[in-house]
Parts: C-alpha cells; sequence; structure tokens
C-alpha cells in the first residue's frame, strides 16, 4: 500500500466508499490526514468503520478547512450535474481530486524519476495496459500494475526508482488528476462514450488529453480525428510524440500492415515485429495496441529482443478475445465482455470464418451496424433476449438456431465446426449485455469456458 503522506495533518473529505475508495480511505489513515469518509450507501460507511476509517455526513464539515475532497472516480463530477458533494466542495473552493492524483503527488515527493506508465482511450486500454506490464515483468523489471484495469492504485508498492508503474486511467480518473505528469502517457483512440457524464465529445477529449499535457513522451493513435488533433497540439507545444496506428505506418512512430507492427525505434532503426501467429494479438484493433506497447516500451528503455520475449509470450486478458480451448481443428474463443456490437466487431473481423455465439440483452440498435461483417459468419447461434431480434436481422444471409441458452449454443456450434473437417472458430461475442441470464460479463465468460471443458478431447489455455 502507498500511504498518503503528503496529505499528513491536514483534513481531508472523501466520498465514495467501493473498492478503490476503500484503499485510498487507508492509503489517507495510514499516511496521517485527518479523513471524514461517507457514502450516499449506509451499508458502505458501516463497513468501513469496521475498517477503522473515520466516517460522517459530510454535509455537517466545516468545508473551509478542508485541503481536498477525494471523489471516487464513479461519482459525477461534472455531468449530468456535480454530485451533492462535489457541488459543496466547490461551493467551499475545495479541490477535487482521486486517487490517481494522490498516487502522482506520492511519486513526485518520493520518486519522481520511477518510470510511470499511463494508458487511456475509449478502446483497448486494458490489454494495452496488460501488454505492456508483461513486457516489462518478462525482461525482469519490478513492474507494478494497477489503476482501472481493477487493481486500485493506492495499493501497489510505495514509489522507489528501480518499481515501474503501469496505471490504466479512465476519463473519470483523469478528470480528477490535475498533477498527473507521466513517463510515458498513451491515448489510444476515442469514439463517443461516458458522454452522459462529460456532457459532449469535445469535452471528452479534452478530459482524455490532460494524461498527455505533461507527459514526457506522449504515444498517440492518429486513426481518429480527435487524436490527430491532439498528437498536432501537442507537438506544436514543444511535446515528444509518437504516432502509432492500426491502419497506416507513421514516419514518426509505429504502425500495422496487417501482420507485423513496423516502425522507427530511438536510434531510427527500422524495427518489425511479426505478430503472426501470436493468438492473444489476433486483428487490427490488436494491431494498435501493439503499436502503442512497444512504442512505449522502446521509450522506457527495453530492448528489441525484450520486447518481442514478451509479445510472443502474452497470454491475452480474460474474456477479451481469450483462446480457450482447442478441439482438433476447432479453436473456441471467449469474448464475453463484447457488450455491444461495436464491442463485437474486431472480434468478427479477426476471423475469416466463424461460427458465432451471440445474444443477451440488447443495445440500441442490435447487430445492425456488423452486416459488413456477416460474411465472415458460418453460421449463428442466438441466446437470451436479443435471440428473436438478432434472427430477424440475420434473415435469409445467415444459418442461424435459435439455442436459447449457452450451454446449448457451444453444444450446437462444437458439433456444427467439427463436422466441417476444416479449421474452425466458436466465437462467443454476444454484443449484449448479459443480465438477462448472468450477472456480469465475467460470469458469461466463464461459463462459456465450462461449457468448453466438458467437450471430449478438448486441450485447454491457460487464462489470460
Amino acid at each position: 500500500m502507498i500511504a498518503a503522506r503528503t496529505f499528513a495533518g491536514q483534513a481531508v473529505a472523501l466520498f465514495g466508499l467501493g473498492g478503490s475508495g476503500m484503499a485510498t480511505a487507508q492509503a489517507l489513515v495510514a499516511g496521517g490526514a485527518n479523513l471524514v469518509a461517507f457514502d450516499d450507501n449506509p451499508a458502505s460507511v458501516e463497513a468501513a468503520a469496521i475498517a477503522g476509517i473515520p466516517t460522517g455526513d459530510l454535509r455537517n464539515l466545516d468545508w473551509q478547512g478542508l485541503a481536498a475532497l477525494v471523489l471516487s472516480p464513479g461519482v459525477p463530477l461534472t455531468h449530468p450535474q456535480p454530485h451533492w458533494s462535489a457541488a459543496l466542495a466547490n461551493e467551499a473552493a475545495v479541490p477535487i481530486i482521486g486517487d490517481v492524483e494522490i498516487f502522482s503527488r506520492e511519486r513526485q515527493v518520493a520518486a519522481p524519476v520511477s518510470p510511470f506508465i499511463a494508458i487511456t482511450g475509449t478502446n483497448g486500454k486494458s490489454t494495452t495496459t496488460a501488454l505492456i506490464a508483461h513486457c516489462l515483468k518478462v525482461s525482469g523489471r519490478d513492474t507494478q500494475l494497477g489503476g482501472n484495469i481493477g487493481v486500485p492504485v493506492l495499493t501497489l508498492d510505495a514509489p522507489s526508482v528501480d518499481k515501474f508503474y503501469v496505471v490504466e486511467c479512465s476519463s473519470y480518473q483523469i478528470d480528477l488528476a490535475p498533477s498527473l505528469a507521466p513517463s510515458v502517457g498513451v491515448l489510444l483512440n476515442l469514439s463517443p462514450d461516458h458522454l452522459d457524464r462529460h456532457g459532449s465529445m469535445q469535452h471528452y477529449a479534452d478530459v482524455k488529453e490532460r494524461l498527455l499535457q505533461h507527459a514526457g513522451v506522449a504515444v498517440i493513435g492518429v486513426d481518429d480525428e480527435f487524436c490527430r488533433g491532439i498528437a498536432a497540439r501537442l507537438e506544436s507545444n514543444g511535446r515528444k510524440v509518437l504516432r502509432i496506428s492500426r491502419a497506416e505506418l507513421p514516419d514518426d512512430g509505429f504502425g500495422f500492415d496487417g501482420q507485423a507492427v513496423i516502425g522507427q525505434s530511438e536510434g531510427r532503426q527500422t524495427v518489425r515485429f511479426d505478430l503472426t501467429g501470436i493468438g492473444s494479438l489476433r486483428g487490427r484493433h490488436n494491431g494498435q495496441n501493439a503499436a502503442a506497447a512497444i512504442a512505449t516500451l522502446f521509450a522506457v528503455g527495453l530492448s528489441e529482443g525484450e520486447i518481442a520475449a514478451g509479445l510472443t509470450s502474452f497470454p491475452g486478458l480474460v474474456h477479451r478475445m481469450e483462446q480457450v480451448g482447442l478441439v482438433n481443428k476447432v479453436l473456441f474463443i471467449n469474448d464475453s465482455k463484447a457488450t455491444n456490437a461495436d464491442a463485437a466487431a474486431p472480434a468478427l473481423a479477426s476471423f475469416k470464418r466463424l461460427h458465432w455465439i451471440a445474444g443477451g440483452v440488447p443495445k440500441a440498435g442490435g447487430i445492425e451496424t456488423l452486416e459488413p461483417l456477416f460474411g465472415h459468419v458460418a453460421k449463428a447461434y442466438l441466446i437470451g433476449e436479443a435471440a428473436d431480434d438478432f434472427a430477424r436481422t440475420l434473415g435469409k444471409r445467415i444459418p442461424y438456431e435459435i439455442s436459447g441458452t449457452l450451454e446449448k449454443a457451444v453444444a450446437s456450434a462444437a458439433r456444427d465446426a467439427a463436422n466441417t473437417g476444416q479449421d474452425e472458430v466458436v466465437l462467443l461475442s454476444p454484443a449484449c449485455a448479459s443480465f438477462d441470464q448472468f450477472r456480469n460479463f465475467e460470469v458469461r465468460g466463464d461459463a462459456f469456458r465450462l461449457a468448453v471443458t466438458r467437450i471430449p478431447g478438448v486441450q485447454l489455455f491457460a487464462k489470460g
């Protein structure tokens, strides 16, 4: 745990006592802050008090004496309207910050030269974060992985010069981190997301850009208009920018040509990393993720050989294009994280022929945007509430069956794929939320893996 000593002896309010909120509260207490923590959920307040966290209703505080309000990232800061705790802080001119800001301050005091890599973007940030951390670990570096990827950043080891910090940052966390200054900042891409919390696409992009404004090196995906503008603006302000792409080969960065990441190293020597055969990095979307990781790893001092060793051994992330098992010539892929059509598109585009398991609670628009990829689908197996709607969209263009349940869909798809005698793929990429049949996408993905384990003769892959 990182004790938040930069707030020692200061009065601090904290709102939000979920997982990261509790970790932040414990870090503040350990660092000697005079903390009062609260949550709208009485059970969370009670649990914090039992754990030794000072609690109290923030409405009763003297806000004029506070050094900061520490807000959990899930709590609205600006849109659709500020949470009541944020409104009280604004009225009293109290700074509102989050856990990544506290980490940044602690690093600045204890080990400002420790390598700190911060990653954001609308899509691909978890895979890129995990890939960077994996390559660093394989190379023997002391690697601390946390942030939005599921490990609260203040639960990592205390900053020291020999540690590499790899932190995934959501837009909410960036919005609460005004002094964020990573050694390398990575912005993968931007597309409309979380606009209910940011008000507009422009404000969303502005927040993301803040991660790069004080970065030593800015690694930026330039396949969308917003990111291209950010790259040009930062470069004109004197920032070092490395461009990455899934569709072209930038002169000043790294791009993906469909098979390999190609670019320029720090010494301007052309390098090439072939991704063919790395199952965890299939598809152009992962070409961009790998390009970003490679640019970042060169920037923090890894050699070409060290990077190659990390890429080839990367197991991937659970529920994201995860290789689950192989039965003769049939490969089973778990992409349960694909909870809408846009998220399912990269998986469908990654295979020329597949047996597609889809369905659940449908999102607006269904799967109509996936029509250009229907030619990759040998047959669809439809489950959950969306089955009838998806069947109408598929119509006579693609063979399909309404399987109803995931277990039945796996059994049918495995049988049909095996009967062809060819190399085949059974893909779970639901393009739907899971809540009709499963608590969340993780439980859905685990159910898929369990169904695959029951197929005779299956060879299972290790979990990512």
